[in-house]
């Protein structure tokens, strides 16, 4: 192996995903790893390009909108036009995922409140029963 270029086992333990995913990934046309017979072996742009595609799939970006990121890195323009769609695709996913935390904390008050009210009627009951046995 060339200091260049990393297995497919290599890669899934240094990046922590599944030989699956890699070939997911591969068939999907987001990385291109070189064939030999069966062996793939992955260069440094496909191992950028992983990192990019699995911090892409933390922040709740599409494959689709992945791809679309990926395919400006080659515009031509230093990563000018991929640092501006990031920064615009990132905005809408920031404003998504903060609609989504205030909709998830309206939720838990919800259930909070739901389930004191429980506990209280639980709680009278039990004070109930217990005078009724005296």
């Amino acid at each position: 192996m060339s200091s260049d270029t990393m297995t497919i086992r290599e890669m899934c333990d240094t990046y922590e995903v599944t030989p699956r995913t890699l070939r997911f990934y591969e068939a999907k046309e987001l990385l291109a790893p070189i064939r030999q017979g069966q062996k793939r072996l992955f260069t440094k742009r496909d191992r950028a390009r992983l990192k990019l595609i699995l911090r892409g799939k933390r922040f709740g970006f599409s494959l689709e909108q992945i791809r679309q990121l990926l395919d400006l890195y080659d515009a031509g323009d230093q990563q000018y036009s991929q640092m501006l769609r990031t920064q615009e695709l990132a905005a809408e996913r920031l404003e998504d995922m903060m609609r989504q935390r205030d909709e998830l904390d309206g939720a838990i008050n919800d259930l909070r409140t739901q389930m004191d009210w429980v506990a209280r009627m639980l709680a009278e009951r039990d004070g109930s029963s217990a005078h009724a046995a005296e």
